[in-house]
């Protein structure tokens, strides 16, 4: 791609001054106005500050490339703008990431899924060479910069050519992150760089947003001397590479030291033998294919991709319609079917409850089968929502469906004249009906059971000493964030405020708080032992907290269950016994800060201090375990890698 068709001299700055990220913004649309390619720049500069919040723009290295789609745009184009002192106040990927040179991208509505990631995908291939981002840097002007943006492939060319592999070995590599934009090109890039580097021809298959880029051939399969996963996610169609020695690392990994991980494969390559290829799967030679326990990984951190964004959309609306009925007093309209409130809530309770459990069993079920088991794991996910078994039963029916559809995949394969019958029926089919009836009629009466044996025993124990039940509510609560205990516990707390007794209720409030500000407080102040992706969740959950929603929490569970349960459990329990012991009421359901001036049992200063006191102690004690568990997990980790 020729990126000086998508720009012009009049849209490149160099060497400017600006004090904030929104002026710089602001000062590129209008360069992009002026130039005739927006039909109205303030509809563009909405939709570019609505991308800003998603997530970061800025990358590592002194990158950011902002963009924006709309149909504000009358053609894709590009605006670049070098810094004469670096910004550090860009949200970015690397957060010591100190911007030197932008790229806003101008992509009609009608391109989003072509020009968009492929100009994308080029901005961050190109980049990723220092040599060429560092002399765009240092252009003088704007013409000298707007010469150069095309010398990339020139230099590639020099580089291929002075460069030529000469050790006649062959590494293939597959990069893969969650987003499928920025790491998954710079990853392959510094791979690529290294192979060159170590005389090691290095080929990438990039399996990014916008599908799999530079597929693998058969020819260099059966050629290749070993294979590097650097992924995030599940690799794609990983059976195509089971004769292959194996170098499995993250996305990122080889942003740090590409030449350790392309000369791991190759000493892979020296001391286990490769078996021969077939250009037909081969997955069923179990000792090639992955591991149970990685496959599960995989499986989880796929189905975590695909709910966060979810979870944060459907969170921040429904906290929205919560804090506007609590902050006004417009619970009546919260509550009046049809009303905007009332509708909003939907909404943002609707992609919690209804549409993040099949989403997380489809994309867990997928990363273990492929596509033919999505219909059966969103199926699975429906029934775990009809069960009432949140994300717990959502997380067991993925793994169903997707084990059963590998099973159905091996044991009929699809041949002859049949086989499009067998792959788009007979696997959707079959899968919904088998997985569907297990999840609806062997798991689902067990767990009603459970469930109205949880409601029966707090019942039996509210007349007992308070700060146990306020420790067992609280615990009931964090145990599975909106599953059936959790929606035990809430039932209970609900009929006890119809009964006159109003202090359980004021239990679970406070509790609901506690997963999501430990969450917070876990990834800002134990930064350095959780990911990226942890750390941007972290940023949203404390103000779901603030609304009483418990949700942010759940990638975190999912991802780490035995270390995250456990700890939210102990802060819960804490919280919950505070609020019992002291009495404190709640005779109005609902949840949140504004639950602060409707407290009863106390003088309403006591009360509140109580209440949203006993919350922060539980955080900080969930806060606490979360750290310490995650730096062991960590630690244990890196003992076992430097093992191997």
């Amino acid at each position: 791609m020729l990126l000086q068709r998508l720009t012009s001299p009049n849209l490149i700055g160099t060497h400017k001054s600006f004090s904030s990220k929104e002026e710089i913004i602001q000062y590129m649309i209008d360069q992009l106005d002026q130039q005739g390619k927006l039909h109205s720049k303030e509809a563009f500069y909405q939709a570019v500050m609505q991308r800003e919040s998603l997530s970061p723009t800025g990358f590592e290295g002194g990158l950011a490339i902002p963009h924006g789609k709309s149909t504000a745009v009358k053609e894709a184009a590009f605006v670049v703008l070098t810094l004469d002192k670096p910004l550090d106040s860009w949200e970015s990927i690397d957060p010591s990431n100190q911007v030197e040179i932008i790229f806003l991208l101008a992509i009609p509505e009608n391109e989003s899924g072509s020009t968009h990631l492929s100009l994308l995908a080029e901005l961050v291939t190109r980049l990723s060479d220092e040599t060429y981002k560092n002399s765009l840097i240092d252009s003088r002007d704007n013409n000298e910069l707007f010469q150069k943006l095309d010398k990339h492939e020139e230099t590639e060319e020099t580089i291929s050519n002075e460069q030529a592999p000469q050790n006649n070995k062959t590494v293939l590599a597959v990069t893969a992150c969650p987003a499928g934009i920025a790491h998954t090109y710079m990853s392959a890039e510094a791979l690529i760089k290294a192979g060159k580097e170590l005389g090691v021809e290095v080929i990438v298959e990039k399996q990014g947003a916008n599908g799999i880029d530079g597929r693998h051939t058969n020819t260099q399969l059966r050629e290749a001397d070993a294979v590097i996963f650097a992924t995030d996610v599940a690799v794609k169609d990983e059976d195509r590479y089971v004769h292959l020695p194996k170098v499995k690392t993250s996305v990122a990994a080889p942003l740090k030291n590409a030449k350790k991980i392309v000369n791991e494969a190759l000493e892979k390559s020296e001391n286990s033998s490769k078996k021969e290829f077939t250009a037909i799967s081969t997955t069923e030679n179990e000792s090639d294919s992955k591991s149970f326990k990685i496959e599960i990984k995989d499986s989880i951190l796929t189905g975590i991709s695909y709910i966060i964004p979810v979870i944060v959309a459907g969170g921040m609306t429904l906290a929205a319609a919560v804090l506007f009925s609590q902050a006004f007093d417009m619970q009546d309209l919260y509550n009046q079917e049809g009303s905007w409130l009332w509708l909003l809530r939907q909404l943002g309770g609707t992609l919690l409850g209804t549409l993040m459990v099949p989403i997380l069993a489809a994309y867990m079920a997928y990363s273990i089968a492929d596509k033919p088991a999505l219909g059966p794991g969103f199926a699975a996910g429906v029934a775990a929502n009809l069960i009432g078994s949140g994300f717990l039963g959502g997380m067991l029916g993925g793994l169903l469906a997707g084990y059963f559809l590998k099973f159905l995949k091996r044991k009929v394969k699809p041949k002859g004249t049949f086989a499009g019958f067998i792959s788009f029926w007979l696997y959707p089919v079959a899968g919904t009906l088998v997985v569907g009836s297990i999840m609806l009629f062997l798991i689902g009466k067990p767990l009603a059971f459970l469930n109205e044996g949880l409601i029966e025993w707090l019942k039996g124990m509210s007349g007992t000493n308070a700060l146990i039940m306020g420790a067992i509510i609280g615990a009931m609560v964090s145990f599975d964030l909106g599953g059936p205990v959790n929606k035990a516990a809430y039932t209970f707390c609900i009929g006890a405020m119809a009964s006159g007794n109003i202090v359980p209720y004021a239990t679970f409030a406070s509790v609901k708080m506690v997963s999501a500000f430990s969450v917070t407080g876990a990834t800002i102040i134990g930064k350095k032992y959780f990911t990226k992706a942890e750390q941007e969740v972290g940023k949203q959950t404390w103000l779901l907290g603030l609304a009483g929603i418990t949700e942010g929490a759940i990638p975190f569970m999912i991802n780490d269950p035995l270390r995250v349960i456990p700890s939210l459990i102990a802060g819960s329990a804490v919280t919950g016994a505070i609020v019992s012991y002291f009495h404190i009421g709640l005779n109005v359901p609902g949840a949140g800060i504004f639950s602060l001036a409707l407290l009863k049992g106390q003088p309403i200063l006591a009360a509140a201090g109580i209440w949203f006191g006993a919350a922060l102690m539980g955080a900080a004690i969930s806060m606490f375990l979360l750290i310490a568990t995650r730096q062991r997990k960590n630690k244990k980790e890196q003992i076992t890698k430097t093992a191997a």
